[in-house]
């Protein structure tokens, strides 16, 4: 059979794969991200809702905390002296309530008998018609609520006040049919505390605030609401205050400069609110545009629904966001569909180059060339990674055998370390062996002289009394050396004296390390308090109990080469249920990382420059502590210093 021209294999191949990859990008993918964007979408409104609930939910606080402020503001004037000493001034009286009302932000204020009205303010004013709240005032208690009150009422109470809240209304398209030409009731903040008169008698102080045209009132809300910077550019917060359906106080612009009064809210939204009284959420077209919108009922002080409050935002600025965001994933796709093509061809052109190259590799390996490499990035399809992780494979056998090397450079190192620790802590013990050599030989010249003292002592006589003191402070000097030769045989032969247990008192070893140690606290700087609250015996021998003391007590003055204080202290302590004694050593020293109070309590572990100490010390330390039962901690940050926490059991 003939043989098939050398590229149509190639080419084929590459067809199939182009046609494997495309079809799923070109069919697949726009469906994806069609269903994508569609959630997406709804995310994004669902966001928006939330937030403009989230807004109403501010602006339904404010509101509350105005009513609760001017409830509780009245009911204090009620109660206060100033108001029971004017009772009985009538005079004096209207010129209390004026400056309260004032300092209160009402529109009006009244004291009231059931029989006659004391004061008001301002003067002329006359209270509203009885309702929920004045009846719950007359029964004693004191009540804030919102209510509504005709035009009549309104001009009964002040004239101005009617003025205020005629609202003509404006035709709007999909509000509830009316007849009516203007809204002339008043929505007021309406609260009453009952107050009894120095006399005795029972009298209520209200006050109330008319909302109709309280332009302050609703930008205070607004501002709240909405402030700087919560919103993108081009969008705008408004706030809305409704009578039943008609906009009574609002800072949503009908024209430039003119605010939307009078206005009504489709008859949709009337009736989910009004009607339902539930609270409505979602895009609604407001005055002049659309808004993302939030409405909830307002109630009378007798429960009916009798307006609601509003606030929203322009959605245009965030309409034209989803419609970039759409538009820049469509553009997206299309570049991405259009730079695949050519790409997928030269993959296609690239399939079998891996396989080529690993050959060679192979070849080349074998002929002994062991850093012959393919050279290929992994580019991410299957025989380039191949091709990448054989040449890594070869990397890895290069690398194990430099680890090797270095183990072994390693190894020779750390074996010559140890011996020279070793042979370091050989020329310790030497030195110990000398100490206590000296000490034997201090101690009988010493022995000698307090012979001869004894003996001059004897000739002399009576005559020794002349030079009593002379030969006391010989005697005290003489036991002196006694004491220091014998703590110098303890320190450098502790295995002598050690390997029992034995009751021992931490106060009296504690004092016994101060000789030892006193040349070196002077010599650094260094001053040294205890704080010995302890009672208890420990159960530990009391040459190593010594030895740990002044090893802690030296690392103290070495981490202080500045000088410093270094502070003792013991205290009675139990651990796990266990009686003992709890013994600390701090210093104000340079302290610790953490890296390196992770490990120094293992053995040749220092951080002094070489020669200077072999890291025993601390591990010697807490084997001794943990041999008798105990255990050994420390503490310690840069620069504030090192405390070591030693707990022995408690000799029975």
């Amino acid at each position: 059979m003939p043989e098939p021209a050398a590229g149509s294999p190639v080419r084929s191949v590459r067809h199939r794969l182009l046609a494997i990859a495309l079809l799923p990008m070109l069919v697949i993918l726009p469906l994806l991200l069609g269903v994508t964007m569609l959630r997406w979408t709804a995310k994004f409104d669902d966001l928006l809702n939330t937030k403009v609930n989230s807004d109403l939910t501010v602006a339904r606080q404010y509101l509350a905390r105005i009513l609760e402020t001017t409830g509780e503001r009245v009911e204090a004037l009620g109660q206060s002296t100033a108001l029971a000493e004017l009772a009985e001034l009538p005079d004096r009286l209207p010129a209390l309530l004026e400056e309260s009302r004032a300092e209160m932000g009402l529109d009006f204020l009244y004291l009231a008998t059931p029989d006659q009205l004391l004061a008001t303010s301002p003067p002329g004013a006359r209270p509203p018609a009885a309702g929920h709240v004045l009846d719950a005032a007359w029964q004693g208690h004191s009540t804030t609520g919102i209510d509504i009150v005709s035009a009549a009422d309104l001009a009964a109470i002040l004239p101005d006040l009617a003025a205020q809240a005629r609202v003509p209304l404006v035709p709007t398209p999909n509000a509830v049919p009316t007849a009516r030409a203007e809204e002339d009731r008043g929505m007021i903040v309406h609260t009453a505390s009952p107050v009894v008169l120095p006399d005795g008698s029972r009298a209520i102080l209200a006050g109330g605030l008319l909302l109709n045209r309280n332009l302050d009132f609703i930008d205070r809300i607004n501002d709240l609401v909405y402030r700087e910077g919560s919103l993108p550019d081009g969008s705008q917060g408004t706030a809305t205050l409704f009578l039943d359906d008609v906009r009574i106080s609002t800072n949503v612009r009908l024209f430039e400069g003119s605010r939307a009064l009078g206005t009504r809210v489709s008859a949709e939204v009337r009736e989910a609110v009004l009607g339902q009284g539930r609270t409505w959420l979602d895009s609604a077209f407001v005055v002049n545009d659309w808004y993302i919108s939030a409405y909830e009922p307002i109630t009378d002080s007798s429960g009916a629904r009798v307006g609601m409050l509003y606030v929203g935002f322009l959605e245009a600025p965030f309409a034209e966001a989803r419609r970039s965001t759409l538009w820049l994933v469509v553009l997206g796709f299309l570049a991405v569909t259009a730079i695949s093509v050519p790409i997928f061809l030269r993959w296609a052109r690239g399939v079998f180059r891996p396989v080529e190259r690993m050959t060679a590799t192979i070849a080349a390996v074998e002929g002994g060339d062991l850093d012959a490499r393919t050279g290929l990035d992994c580019r991410g399809d299957e025989l380039s990674r191949v091709a990448h992780h054989f040449d890594q494979l070869l990397d890895r056998l290069q690398e194990r055998e430099r680890e090797l090397r270095d183990w072994n450079d390693e190894l020779n190192a750390r074996v010559e370390e140890t011996t020279r620790r070793l042979i370091l802590s050989e020329k310790l013990a030497t030195i110990g062996e000398i100490t206590a050599s000296v000490a034997h030989e201090i101690n009988n010249p010493v022995a000698v002289i307090q012979g001869n003292l004894d003996l001059l002592r004897e000739m002399l006589g009576e005559d020794a009394r002349k030079a009593e003191t002379e030969f006391r402070l010989l005697d005290e000097q003489v036991h002196r050396i006694g004491q220091i030769v014998g703590r110098l045989l303890q320190f450098a032969r502790p295995e002598e004296y050690a390997g029992w247990a034995e009751r021992s008192d931490p106060r009296g070893v504690i004092a016994d390390c101060l000789p030892l140690v006193r040349h070196l606290l002077g010599r650094g700087g260094v001053s040294l308090r205890q704080d010995t609250r302890s009672g208890r015996m420990v159960l530990m021998n009391r040459t190593e109990l010594q030895q740990v003391l002044i090893n802690l007590i030296v690392n103290a003055i070495n981490a202080m080469p500045e000088g410093g204080e270094i502070v003792i202290s013991t205290e009675d302590a139990e651990q796990g249920g266990v009686p003992g004694v709890r013994l600390r050593v701090t210093d104000t020293g340079m302290g610790m990382q953490d890296a390196v109070l992770a490990r120094i309590f293992e053995p040749f572990f220092t951080t002094r420059a070489a020669g200077d100490g072999t890291g025993l010390g601390l591990s010697i330390c807490r084997t001794l502590i943990e041999r008798s039962g105990g255990a050994i901690s420390a503490e310690s940050r840069p620069g504030q210093g090192t405390t070591f926490t030693l707990w022995l059991p408690e000799a029975v």
